[in-house]
């Protein structure tokens, strides 16, 4: 019923001009960069606000709010020359001031996400009101990530002294759309900002967001120009969106990735055991998994960087699935069978990734319980510790830390399952402070094994990004993160 509704509400509604309407997979997380974490609410900040830094389609660093930056020679501290004339969307300058009170609350406010992230930074100077040098307690090449991601997306210091809920309820930043309003589970819509410092590379008038889990929905509004753009086009749509003249397929490599996360203090087998969460993952079949559901599509992995990237450790090959492997984990571990309750989307796609899991996991002596949540409670569930385990997905970073740290050191701010393995986090940390790759690439290496190890996550796959696109809908250009830039973009 609610799939008709929504059929009925967005085929029978004529677009107005200049607006661009969007089926997102996911009702987004709060609209703060300071407390979000999930991918639906980057891509609604990237059309709302700027980053310091962005990356383009090759991953390289680009300006954006900074015009450029440079490390001391000691690497302990960081200068970015801000970009003159810019306005936060309420009219406040965007000044050094300014990024100094958003780094501080990201660094520092009781309910930031980014601490840990920031945990290196010791303080900003304001040198000038377009100079800002950020202080380091040890070299810290993640940095540069960060600041084109959330640490990056200044805040209009006019708002950072209210309550967080009232921050998320009216964002304001300095990007090419300003907020105009978010109905829960329904909507979001932004509107242009006449004032924004590129102004004359944003062709729309105003960009909606609808929320649509179920891939079906987002497919048949889009056949129907109820949408103009949707995410996560499901694979297996891929064909007939490609017969149809009216529509093409927009696809990207991707950063991001799924994971199977378990929680280390459930009391489960699986939380006390490492050779338990070993035979799970000898039941898995990913290559299987990937034909089932994905059409082959995505990418088999069993790491956080993809495999054959620069930081991919080739010792630890994507495994084949081991039955007789299993089995014989699972009697040294002292059981036959045992439980396992997993968290899954409540979107049709990745209900059937779970369903393909617990047959697989089921022939290994595993009883899985899936239970489906919608992506906001599911967080909630998740950040209390209510859980056994949960699929999570990461759109990626192009630093490798920024795909492994925040899960798997002890203080990371996403490892909801609190494990904790000292000597990792301080190969982590050894290799965060290393610049160049050449001596990055051994201390990734280790890292991965430690991890692998112990498993207290399981890569199943990177995605390959797919987008549904209306032909009337040109400028779009794809990226590696999944997240779409509004320049040039325009709707007819």
């Amino acid at each position: 019923m609610r799939i008709l509704l929504i059929l009925l509400m967005l085929t029978g509604a004529a677009h107005a001009a200049g607006t661009l309407r969007y089926g997102l997979e996911q009702d987004p997380d709060v609209l703060d960069p300071a407390r979000n974490g999930s991918y639906g609410d980057r891509l609604v900040f990237t059309a709302m606000c700027d980053q310091l830094l962005d990356i383009d389609p090759q991953l390289n660093y680009v300006p954006q709010l900074a015009l450029s930056w440079e490390w001391s020679p000691d690497r302990l501290s960081l200068t970015l020359h801000l970009r003159p004339g810019v306005l936060f969307q309420d009219g406040t300058p965007m000044d050094a001031e300014a990024v100094k009170q958003n780094l501080d609350r990201y660094r520092t406010a009781p309910e930031s996400l980014r601490k840990s992230e920031l945990a290196p930074v010791t303080g900003e100077d304001v040198v000038d009101p377009l100079t800002l040098r950020i202080r380091l307690n040890q070299p810290y090449a993640p940095l540069l990530s960060l600041l084109a991601n959330r640490p990056g997306t200044p805040l209009s210091p006019k708002t950072l002294g209210l309550q967080p809920d009232e921050i998320a309820a009216h964002p304001v930043c300095a990007g090419p759309f300003r907020f105009v309003e978010r109905v829960a589970q329904d909507r979001i819509v932004l509107e242009r900002f006449p004032q924004y410092w590129n102004a004359e590379a944003i062709k729309l008038d105003r960009i909606e967001f609808h929320i649509a889990v179920d891939a079906t929905v987002r497919r048949v509004n889009l056949q129907s120009a109820g949408f103009d753009v949707v995410g996560r086009l499901a694979p297996t749509d891929v064909a007939e969106i490609k017969r149809d003249s009216r529509l093409r397929v927009m696809t990207s490599p991707s950063l991001g990735f799924q994971l199977l996360a378990f929680n280390l203090q459930a009391g489960t087998p699986f939380a006390s055991d490492k050779r338990v969460r070993a035979a799970f993952e000898k039941t898995l079949d990913r290559e299987a998994l990937n034909q089932v559901v994905y059409e082959g599509q995505y990418v088999p992995s069993n790491q956080t960087e993809a495999p054959h990237s620069t930081y991919w450790n080739s010792a630890y090959p994507v495994p084949p699935r081991d039955l007789d492997g299993a089995r014989a984990l699972m009697r040294q571990a002292g059981l036959e069978r045992t439980s396992l309750e997993l968290i899954v989307g409540n979107d049709p796609v990745t209900a059937q990734v779970g369903q393909v899991i617990q047959a697989m996991a089921g022939e290994g002596g595993f009883d899985v319980k899936l239970v489906q949540m919608e992506s906001a409670s599911m967080l909630a569930t998740v950040k209390s510790g209510a859980y056994q385990a949960t699929m999570v997905i990461w759109s990626g970073r192009p630093d490798p830390d920024g795909n492994i740290a925040i899960w798997a050191t002890c203080k990371g701010f996403l490892n909801w399952g609190n494990y904790c393995n000292p000597k990792l986090d301080d190969v982590l940390a050894r290799a965060a402070q290393e610049v160049e790759p050449e001596k990055r690439k051994p201390l990734y290496d280790e890292a991965v094994a430690l991890w692998i190890a112990d498993r207290p996550q399981m890569v199943l796959y990177h995605f390959t990004w797919i987008w549904g696109v209306r032909a009337a809908v040109h400028g779009l250009v794809p990226r590696p993160d999944g997240l779409l830039r509004w320049e040039n973009v325009t709707v007819q």
